[in-house]
Formats: structure tokens, C-alpha cells, sequence
């Protein structure tokens, strides 16, 4: 079993970062923003400033990595290529978006629509970066 290759991790992670924060930035700003705002208003809460849009930036940047380290982990099991990155962005769908994101609507932070179409948004948005961080990724060469 060979190691993994964190530079190539961080490289693929990086780009599937990328991915994650453009789809992120589309969803919430023209598609969901208003319906967002308005959700925080109902709360009597202010709209994230920069240092919370800052978080979210970086988390996103490492949930790209996290992910490319996951799809490494999981070559040696399941085989390289594009079905073992799409399980392994599936399990990072379910744990970092699906389980919180009802959470949030549980606890009625914010609306059914919303929770439903961050879903389904996000769903191709985790596979697409999964897919383009696996292609980036290489085992290391001895």
C-alpha cells in the first residue's frame, strides 16, 4: 500500500476548494440571497460580515482537501477513478452538509425551501469537486 501524496492532495483539494466557494458565492448571493436575508431578518440577525464570509471561504478550501484526502484514503480499497471520488464526495456530502443543513431547519434557523434547494444545489456541487480534485490527484512516484 502506498502513501499518500499530501502535495497532490493539497492540489486537487485546492481546486475542488475553488469549485465549492464559486458554486457557494452563486447559491448565496443570486439564487438564495434574498430568500436568505430574509430568513436572518425573521431571527432578528444580521447578515454575515467579512470575517464570517471569511470562515466559510477557508472551510471550504479545506473541506476540498479533506475531500482529495478522502478519495486518496480510499484508493487502495475501492480502486482509482471516478466512482470512488464520487463515494467519497457522497460521504462528504452526508456528513458536512446533509446532517447539518437539516439541523439548521430542525432547530428553525432557516425555512424548508431554502434547506431544500441548498440540497439540491449542493449535491452536484460536492460530485463536481470530488470528480475534478480526484483528477488532479497522484499517487506519489518512488
Amino acid at each position: 500500500m502506498s502513501k499518500i501524496n499530501i502535495a497532490s492532495v493539497v492540489k486537487g483539494g485546492l481546486l475542488a476548494g475553488l469549485i465549492i466557494n464559486i458554486s457557494e458565492f452563486i447559491l448565496n448571493m443570486p439564487v438564495a440571497g434574498k430568500q436568505m436575508d430574509e430568513a436572518m431578518k425573521a431571527l432578528n440577525l444580521t447578515p454575515p460580515g467579512r470575517g464570517v464570509i471569511t470562515f466559510y471561504v477557508v472551510q471550504a478550501f479545506l473541506l476540498g482537501i479533506f475531500l482529495v484526502w478522502l478519495y486518496a484514503a480510499m484508493r487502495p480499497r475501492f480502486g482509482p477513478g471516478p466512482r470512488t471520488a464520487l463515494i467519497a464526495g457522497a460521504f462528504l456530502w452526508i456528513t458536512a452538509y446533509l446532517f447539518p443543513t437539516i439541523g439548521l431547519n430542525l432547530m428553525g434557523i432557516f425555512p424548508t425551501g431554502i434547506v431544500v434547494l441548498s440540497l439540491a444545489w449542493t449535491i452536484p456541487e460536492v460530485l463536481i469537486a470530488s470528480l475534478a480534485g480526484a483528477w488532479l490527484y497522484k499517487e506519489p512516484t518512488l
